[in-house]
């Protein structure tokens, strides 16, 4: 199987509407998100030798990451879901793979220690 793996980042604030008022994320806040796309496939381009070239894969993913770059994650997520990593990896995730089929995961993380994904494996 190849797998290629490429990193974006962005920031925007949210608010964990859930949450006990006590709780730090209950209040608005922001993080410096990155966000990991995986991509895998038994089979590669012959011609390029790629599974999917990188500038490629910019030109798909950058548009959904500036939808989301410094903006408030609780306005964009639908249908009311929680602005969590969980939640904001599927959405990530539904948003591209229509123009991805090789795509697998989608990982999110809002600091260096923790990150959330969303997988069709």
């Amino acid at each position: 199987m190849f797998r290629i793996v490429k990193k974006f980042s962005f920031c925007a604030s949210h608010q964990l509407l859930n949450l006990p008022e006590d709780h730090p994320c209950s209040r608005l806040h922001g993080h410096n998100y990155e966000i990991e796309i995986v991509l895998s496939s038994d089979k590669i381009d012959t011609n390029t030798g790629m599974l999917l070239d990188f500038r490629k894969l910019n030109e798909i993913v950058n548009p959904v990451i500036n939808k989301l770059d410094h903006q408030n994650l609780n306005d964009i997520l639908q249908d009311g879901e929680p602005s969590t990593c969980e939640y904001l990896a599927k959405w990530i995730f539904q948003k591209l793979k229509p123009k991805l089929s090789y795509l697998t995961t989608v990982c999110v993380s809002e600091t260096p220690k923790t990150w959330a994904e969303y997988s069709n494996e």
